[in-house]
């Protein structure tokens, strides 16, 4: 019987959360299209969530690009197909890696950011204190950094995409001795405008996840600095793994035809 007791705990308490995490998403998702809207704090968001973010993400698509062209012709040397080395990049990246890996650069980034904030001011009894004075916390607190991240996302994305596919013209033009006219021009030829705004789509739901697991952990924390630390790691644990799952769901819904 105390096995079964055990189950019913941890089923009990993941509807417990899965509830709590409903209703919290409902409240942000409600106030997103309400004003009033706090411009300034959205902007320092965006700076902090975006601006700040472009180094990891820019040398992540770099080195990835590269390393991607040099495996995809490796592979292909195998059957005389390394022509396809600047194909497979351009959408490799565009279509999945540049949003996957640059939404969970930014998960580990911003999103541990976010818990740690705003467990800070849970535990220290600052968003108690903004209900005293009449300001909503979900308006203050949750909005700027939801519109922050779905704006910017996209934007650090679509960077990270052109610097991937240079990342892979730079090594296949000066490690594996492709004419970069050619590379260049297949590339071109064979990327679709909706392989970039695929990637740009899923970008938006990942800012979206890492922007709520931040908020939502870090509303939820308790127990002082021992909690502020489980928030922050709760945050980047649930935003990257709900990243991949997000990114499998959208990828059969995009690409299904």
């Amino acid at each position: 019987m105390n096995i079964f007791a055990a189950v019913g705990r941890v089923v009990l308490t993941l509807l417990a959360e899965t509830g709590r995490l409903s209703l919290f998403i409902w409240m942000g998702v409600s106030h997103l299209v309400r004003p009033p809207f706090y411009w300034r704090i959205i902007g320092q968001q965006m700076m902090r969530i975006g601006y700040f973010s472009l180094p990891v993400v820019a040398l992540t698509a770099f080195f990835t690009g590269g390393v991607l062209a040099l495996q995809i012709y490796y592979g292909g040397s195998q059957f005389n197909s390394e022509s396809i080395v600047a194909t497979i990049v351009a959408l490799g990246i565009t279509r999945e890696l540049g949003p996957v890996l640059g939404g969970l650069m930014v998960a580990g980034r911003a999103s541990a950011a976010i818990a740690a904030e705003l467990g800070t001011m849970r535990v220290t009894e600052q968003i108690d204190a903004l209900s005293t004075l009449s300001t909503n916390p979900y308006k203050y607190l949750v909005v700027p950094r939801l519109m922050a991240a779905i704006i910017t996302l996209p934007a650090l994305v679509f960077i990270g995409d052109v610097i991937g596919i240079f990342g892979g013209f730079v090594v296949g033009t000066q490690s594996l001795d492709f004419n970069s006219g050619v590379y260049v021009k297949t590339t071109v030829d064979f990327l679709q405008l909706d392989d970039v705004t695929s990637g740009l789509i899923k970008a938006s739901v990942f800012g979206f996840i890492i922007a709520i697991m931040g908020c939502f952990h870090g509303f939820n924390s308790k127990g002082g600095a021992q909690g502020v630390g489980r928030a922050t790691t709760n945050a980047v644990v649930t935003a990257s793994i709900l990243i991949l799952a997000a990114n499998y769901v959208m990828t059969s819904l995009l690409f299904s035809s």
